[in-house]
């Protein structure tokens, strides 16, 4: 009876080690996967979203194209814990906060871009891109060398 619960309970470790890892590696990506090098824009508006989530932070905003249009665009950002060592929280990305992302468009067009630095309108600016995922090397990254 212990052999059968001991090979059940190994085949349960297997299959949540190969589901957890298999997300996991997933939903990581670099930068040249997903998001297009020669698509810069700036997105202009409120903060509609705030997604604190690993492997990147998402901050969904209200920006208004050149046509007068309003879209609703969704930003990538680094890790939540390195978005906080940076100075980027809870409290300074509130829903209604107007911020200024200069960022990549990604490759699909969609309203999707990865985030590069963020603006706010006293004229603060932080750094929000993700290190070493092969984005553009701009001399913003503050880890770059």
């Amino acid at each position: 009876m212990a052999v059968v619960t001991v090979k059940r309970m190994a085949a349960v470790i297997g299959f949540s080690s190969l589901v957890l890892s298999s997300t996991q590696s997933w939903s990581h990506h670099a930068f040249g996967a997903e998001f297009d090098p020669n698509r810069p824009l700036i997105l202009r508006g409120p903060v509609t979203k705030v997604e604190w989530v690993n492997p990147h932070a998402w901050i969904h905003m209200e920006h208004t194209n050149e046509n007068g249009e309003k879209e609703q665009w969704m930003v990538e950002g680094g890790t939540p814990n390195t978005l906080l060592r940076r100075g980027l929280t809870r409290r300074s990305l509130v829903p209604g906060t107007v911020i200024v992302v200069d960022g990549y468009q990604s490759k699909d067009r969609s309203q999707r871009a990865n985030g590069r630095d963020v603006t706010f309108e006293d004229g603060t600016k932080i750094f929000m891109g993700s290190s070493g995922t092969g984005a553009p090397r701009d001399g913003r990254d503050p880890t770059e060398r």
